[in-house]
């Protein structure tokens, strides 16, 4: 069967079940692991496609919901499809608005056929079903389009997360069914908090609809590092090895460490972006805040050696004044530096398993981030 995204696995530590591997799809190809910066609405804040790119991003993400409200998918469309819409032209992958009911509950109804929403924006309804979220991403055109799926909030009894896994599933199997855009690659996404048998459950279930690739969910919801780390480990094992495994929502890098080391290829957080509108910078010896009073006369760098625009060119001194001022260029600065720091890093990664050393690394990188 021919497949729009392929993924082949290049190289497996031999201390760990992490992997390189390479992800090709009709919009490019990428090594893995990678992490995807996140454009909610087509756009990743503040940032042109330009200085994405040059930042060490080849794969983004957008979301269902939001587009869908607005600009509508009808507009994406006739403007040529996302890509061109947003002038990326590499790949790209769309959530299906599954996070949404669980982020934007108090706005939301969720029931067997779908999630009704009440629009943030002007409180018009939009009725999301299996069926209809992938007709969305479908006249989106992005790469990777994702099934709908209940992200149950957590802490939960055990009872409603087994729902939420029953519900997936059947959403699962309706997505499949109703998905016939053949440039477009459609992923199951697994939940079941952190119970194994759960877990167990639904991976099962969705391999055996032989989707071509598997989303580990519901692991930014609420729960403990080590509740995602249990969660990973009776997962990924379950996930077929010629399949991308792509985990929802995580962009720590501490977490994203931990993630690589049980095989998890894809990566997505608004993390970088968020942390850098708000002034918290990346660095390999964890996170600097960039209003401190300490970095007024600060000739250094965000982080000495980092190459990106902001590192080569501006001080810690004048990145502070921007934010002390308001200006838009801090934001800005801080979230190109924070794509940079997590691309270099990811490239770490990718060059510490090809050589056979990725266990020494994520300890030395863990131990110089801290907890």
């Amino acid at each position: 069967m021919s497949r729009p995204v392929r993924f082949e696995a290049l190289v497996r530590d031999l201390g760990s079940q992490a992997r390189l591997g390479r992800l090709d799809t009709p919009h490019g190809s990428l090594e893995t692991p990678a992490f995807m910066p996140v454009g909610t609405q087509a756009t990743i804040k503040g940032l042109t496609p330009d200085m994405v790119r040059d930042a060490g991003a080849r794969m983004v993400l957008a979301n269902t919901y939001h587009l869908a409200l607005r600009p509508g998918e009808e507009v994406v469309e006739a403007l040529g499809g996302l890509h061109r819409f947003m002038g990326w032209d590499g790949p790209i992958l769309t959530d299906s608005g599954g996070f949404q009911a669980f982020s934007l509950a108090g706005r939301s109804k969720l029931t067997e056929q779908g999630v009704a929403f009440r629009s943030h924006i002007d409180g018009r309804l939009l009725e999301l079903s299996p069926e209809s979220a992938v007709a969305i991403q479908q006249k989106l055109g992005a790469d990777v389009a994702m099934c709908l799926d209940e992200c149950p909030a957590l802490p939960a009894e055990k009872g409603a997360i087994a729902g939420a896994v029953g519900r997936t599933i059947r959403w699962a199997s309706r997505c499949k069914d109703a998905h016939t855009r053949v440039d477009q690659s459609l992923f199951g996404i697994v939940q079941g908090g952190s119970h194994e048998d759960l877990r167990s459950e639904c991976a099962e279930a969705l391999v055996a609809m032989d989707f071509d690739g598997y989303a580990v969910g519901g692991v930014s919801v609420g729960e403990s590092r080590e509740d995602v780390r249990k969660a990973l480990a009776v997962t990924t094992p379950l996930l077929p090895f010629d399949r991308p495994r792509y985990l929802m929502g995580v962009g720590r890098p501490q977490d994203i460490l931990d993630a690589v080391a049980t095989g998890i290829d894809l990566f997505d957080c608004v993390l970088p972006t968020r942390n850098g509108r708000n002034a918290t910078c990346l660095t390999a010896r964890g996170t600097v805040k960039m209003r401190n009073a300490g970095h007024k006369v600060d000739p250094r760098p965000i982080e000495e050696g980092c190459d990106c625009l902001a590192c080569r060119t501006f001080s810690r001194g004048y990145i502070r004044h921007l934010f002390m001022a308001k200006e838009m260029l801090g934001p800005i600065l801080a979230s190109v530096h924070n794509l940079a720091y997590l691309h270099r890093l990811m490239g770490q990664i990718r060059e510490a398993i090809r050589e056979g050393r990725f266990v020494p690394f994520r300890a030395g990188a863990l131990e110089a981030l801290g907890p």
